[in-house]
Order: structure tokens, then C-alpha cells, then sequence
């Protein structure tokens, strides 16, 4: 944006101060002379008086008083003038220096250097609590883009295998026109549902992390209860009993972004599970101010630098137990936390010490005036209940 160039804050500052102390003479001049000069006796220097029977000798009058007044005064005025620009001038660079180090690192930020820190020293004020501010927000921007930057090569290298691989199946069907194709268009319908998903799910991160949707009273228990019904085939297939209890758990929010939240972390605690007899619980609870949803399961110990990671893009838990052909697109978790996050809410993930993982979910809760429930209902209710194969 062009401006005009004006005054800088530092002048400004300096004039401020040396007016104000110019002010603040003037006044105690004006003070001294309403209150002391007016009210001495206006006679002739040296004269006698006599006053209740005593004698009182008098010195100069008041016109001698204000000749000699005058000029102290105005020389008095101009070194308040002088040492308050000078003054001025020196204590307002002194307490602009620290703006002027946050200036400095802002345009360094502004070029794309993000490494530097202001660091101010000293105690805490309003001008170290901004560069403190500031040292943060560069850290956040610094991790985010770093994060995007990951994201970006992982997102290409994903897209660019499956199309790496349709390729090479198209040039060895080309150079040998009599093979059969039945198996080829099989493995090519594989590659492309899987880059289908791949890019469904990009988009559907890209869209939670935006927070373009529409918020709307939504019940976790019903969420919960429609995902494990769709999750069911894939539980019984490795003998694990998928259990959906608790009680109406009303938030604000996209349903369409909830159930995929609550499906991705449903279907990752069925995949990552014992090969079988593991069990997977799904719980919703309501609480004051919040509602609570949980996805316990069972299975292989997870270490806790794995947990730390795992909610990254493209991070599939190597070391966690899981079938080839549901590993997913490495975008489960990363969709589940850029969900809570997009709906002002937590996500904690612990492992039990027994084996497997401990999630919840902590959402802002819904507003129980407006969509009212009855006791029965808010009482602990199954969600769906027990579903074993």
C-alpha cells in the first residue's frame, strides 16, 4: 500500500514529551504567579507600614517582582523546550527499540527467512509479550510449512505410484497384444480405486482443514452407531467383537465430516488389531460443556514415539499389525485430527499398556436448549450394542 510519508514514531514521541513538560512548566509558572505575586502589596519598596501596632518593613513590589519574573520565566521555558527534545528524543529510542527488533524479524518473515527469533530479553511488558507473540507465530508458520512441504512430496509420490504402475502394466499389455486381459484390467481397476480414494481423501482433509461446511446439531451416538453398522463386515471377517455403548452426545458440526472421523478411527482400531478374538469399543458420553467419544481396541503394543507421529499424512503405523489390503492411504488419522481440530476440538491418543490404543475425542457440546432430549434418553443407553461375528 502507497502512503504519504509522515512523521516517525520516534518524533512523535519526542515531541509528545517535550510539549508535555513545556505544559507542565507553563502550569507551575501560572501557579507561582497567581498564587504568590498577586497577592503581594502594592507599595513603594522600602516604605514602613504599621499593621496591628507592629512595624513591618516591606521589599520590592509586585511591579519589580513580574520585570524580574519575566525574563527567568521565559529562559525557564526554553530549557524545558531544549531538555525535553533532547530528552525526549533519547527515551523514545530507548522505548522503541524493542519495535524496531520485531519490525526487523517481520521483514525477514516477509522475505521467507522463518529461522529468525527476536528473543527479546528483559521482563515481561507489553513489548516482549508482542515479540513473544511474534516468536511463536514464527514457529507455528516455520512447523506448517514444513508440514505442508512433507505433505506435498508424500502426496506426489503417492499419486505418482499408482500411475507409475498403471503405466507400466499399459506398456507390457502393448507389447504383448495376445495376453489375456482379464487379470490386467482387474489390477488396473485396483490402481484406480485406489487413487480415487487417494484423492477423495486429500480433498476431504483439504475441506476439514478449511472449515467450509455447515454446522448443524449432530448426536455422536448416532454417528457411532451408523459407522460401526457399515464397519461391521470388515469386524467380522477377523473374528473381532465390535462393541458401541453410551449415552446421546449432541455437538455442532458436519455430520458427513463426523462419521468419517468416527469411521476412520473405528476401521484403524479393526485393522490394527490381534489377528483375531481382538475387540474394538466405541463410547460416546455427554458432559457439561463437551461430549466425549472414545475408540479403545486391542492389539500389539505401540510405542509411544509412533503415537507422537501418527496423526502426520502418509504416517501408516509401520509397526503396528495391520493387512495388506486395508493398509489405506496413509491419510486415516491425518483426516480424523484435521476433523477435531476443525471442530474446535481434541484428540488424544494413548496406548494401553495391555496393547493397542486408546483414542478420544473431546468436541465442544451441542446446545441442549435447542434440540431437547428426554431423561430416558439422557440417561446411558446402548448404542447399537454389542456386534460380535
Amino acid at each position: 500500500m502507497n502512503r504519504r510519508p509522515g512523521l516517525s514514531a520516534r518524533l512523535k514521541l519526542t515531541l509528545s514529551y517535550a510539549g508535555f513538560l513545556l505544559l507542565a512548566g507553563t502550569l507551575l509558572l501560572a501557579v507561582v504567579w497567581v498564587f504568590v505575586l498577586r497577592w503581594l502589596p502594592e507599595v513603594e519598596p522600602g516604605r514602613i507600614q504599621q499593621r496591628f501596632g507592629a512595624v513591618v518593613i516591606t521589599g520590592p513590589n509586585r511591579s519589580d517582582l513580574l520585570r524580574g519574573f519575566a525574563p527567568a520565566a521565559a529562559a525557564a521555558l526554553a530549557f524545558l523546550l531544549v531538555f525535553g527534545l533532547v530528552g525526549g528524543w533519547i527515551l523514545a529510542g530507548r522505548m522503541l527499540a524493542p519495535l524496531t527488533r520485531i519490525a526487523e524479524a517481520a521483514r525477514m518473515a516477509a522475505s521467507g527467512s522463518l529461522s529468525h527469533r527476536i528473543r527479546l530479553p528483559g521482563r515481561e511488558d507489553e513489548f516482549r509479550e508482542l515479540a513473544d507473540v511474534f516468536d511463536a507465530m514464527l514457529n507455528r508458520l516455520e512447523a506448517h510449512i514444513a508440514e505442508q512441504e512433507r505433505f506435498a512430496a508424500n502426496a506426489s509420490h503417492e499419486l505418482r505410484t499408482p500411475l507409475a504402475i498403471s503405466k507400466t502394466l499399459l506398456d507390457a499389455a502393448r507389447s504383448d497384444p495376445a495376453r489375456e486381459h482379464g487379470e490386467l484390467v482387474e489390477r488396473l481397476q485396483t490402481i484406480n480405486t485406489r487413487a480415487i480414494d487417494l484423492t477423495e481423501a486429500l480433498l476431504l482433509l483439504s475441506r476439514a482443514g478449511r472449515k467450509s461446511f455447515t454446522r448443524e446439531a449432530v448426536d455422536l451416538s448416532l454417528i457411532a452407531e451408523e459407522a460401526a453398522e457399515t464397519l461391521l463386515p470388515h469386524a467380522e471377517q477377523r473374528q473381532i467383537t465390535l462393541d458401541v455403548t453410551g449415552e446421546a452426545a449432541e455437538v455442532l458440526g458436519s455430520a458427513e465430516l463426523l462419521l468419517r472421523m468416527v469411521s476412520n478411527l473405528v476401521q484403524n482400531a479393526i485393522v490394527h488389531n490381534l489377528p483375531a478374538g481382538g475387540t474394538v469399543t466405541v463410547r460416546t458420553e455427554a458432559r457439561p460443556d463437551e461430549s466425549v467419544l472414545r475408540v479403545e481396541n486391542t492389539g500389539r503394543p505401540v510405542p509411544a514415539d509412533l503415537v507422537a507421529t501418527i496423526t502426520e499424512p502418509f504416517q501408516r503405523g509401520t509397526q503396528r499389525a495391520r493387512t495388506d489390503e486395508h493398509a489405506g492411504v496413509g491419510l486415516g488419522l491425518a483426516i480424523v485430527d484435521s476433523v477435531v481440530r476443525a471442530h474446535d476440538g481434541t484428540l488424544d491418543l494413548t496406548p494401553r499398556p495391555t496393547g493397542g490404543l486408546l483414542a478420544t475425542i473431546r468436541l465442544p457440546g451441542g446446545t441442549r436448549a435447542d434440540h431437547p432430549v428426554t431423561g430416558e434418553a439422557s440417561a446411558e443407553r446402548p448404542a447399537g450394542g454389542s456386534r460380535r461375528p
